[in-house]
C-alpha cells in the first residue's frame, strides 16, 4: 500500500482514484499543449510528465525511486545503477522507429519511478514518435496480452515489441482518444514488488 496525499488506506480505492485523477491530468497535458513544451526523448521530459500526472496523489511524483522494484520475476534497473542508466538513455539516438523503440525499451528497464512508469513512459514515447516521425501509437490497436509479453521479453529480444507497435502506428497525432488510451491503467496492468539490494546476492 503506497502512502498517498489522498489519505486512502484501501488498495483498490487508491487504484480507482489514481486512474481517475491521472487521466484528468493527462487530458490537461494534451489540451493545454504542455507536451509541446517538453524536449522529446529526454528524461527531463519524462520527469515533468510523471510529476504532472501524479503530483496530486503522491509525494514522489517526478522523483527518482529510492527502492529496487520488480514485476513478477523481472527486476528493473538496480537503484545503484539507475542514474547511469538514465544518462545513457538520454544520449541514445532517436532518428528512426527502431532507435525510438530501443530507447523506450531501455526506459522501461530503468523504471525510474516508484509507480506510474508505464503510463508516463507511453506518453513520453508518443511524444518522441510525434516529434520525429509525425506518428503516434494507437494503443487501442495494441493487444494487452501481446503487449505485456512483448515488453517483458524486450530486454532480451525487442523484435516483438517493435512489430507490435509498428503495426499500431497512426498519423492521427492530434486525436485525443488515440492519445488517452495509453494512460488507461486498467488496460495496461502495473504492479510492482519492492526488493532489497541483498536479494540480488
Amino acid at each position: 500500500m503506497l502512502e498517498n496525499k489522498l489519505g486512502i488506506q484501501n488498495e483498490s480505492d487508491l487504484a480507482l482514484n489514481e486512474e481517475r485523477i491521472s487521466k484528468k491530468k493527462a487530458y490537461e497535458l494534451f489540451e493545454k499543449g504542455i507536451l509541446n513544451t517538453l524536449e522529446p526523448g529526454k528524461f527531463s521530459a519524462l520527469i515533468q510528465i510523471h510529476k504532472y500526472l501524479f503530483e496530486d496523489i503522491y509525494e514522489f511524483a517526478g522523483k527518482h525511486r529510492t527502492v529496487n522494484i520488480a514485476k513478477g520475476n523481472f527486476r528493473f534497473a538496480p537503484l545503484m545503477y539507475l542514474k547511469n542508466s538514465l544518462e545513457h538513455i538520454d544520449s541514445m539516438p532517436q532518428s528512426n522507429f527502431n532507435e525510438i523503440i530501443e530507447k523506450y525499451v531501455e526506459m522501461n528497464i530503468a523504471h525510474p519511478f516508484r509507480e506510474g512508469n508505464g503510463r508516463s513512459t507511453r506518453i513520453w514515447l508518443d511524444l518522441i514518435l510525434k516529434n520525429n516521425l509525425n506518428k503516434v501509437v494507437d494503443w487501442s490497436k495494441v493487444d494487452k496480452h501481446d503487449y505485456l509479453l512483448a515488453i517483458k521479453r524486450s530486454p532480451i529480444k525487442d523484435i516483438e515489441i517493435k512489430h507490435l507497435l509498428l503495426n499500431a502506428l497512426t498519423q492521427d497525432v492530434d486525436d485525443r482518444e488515440v492519445y488517452i488510451k495509453g494512460i488507461d491503467a486498467s488496460y495496461f496492468y502495473e504492479g510492482y514488488n519492492i526488493y532489497k539490494a541483498e536479494d540480488l546476492i
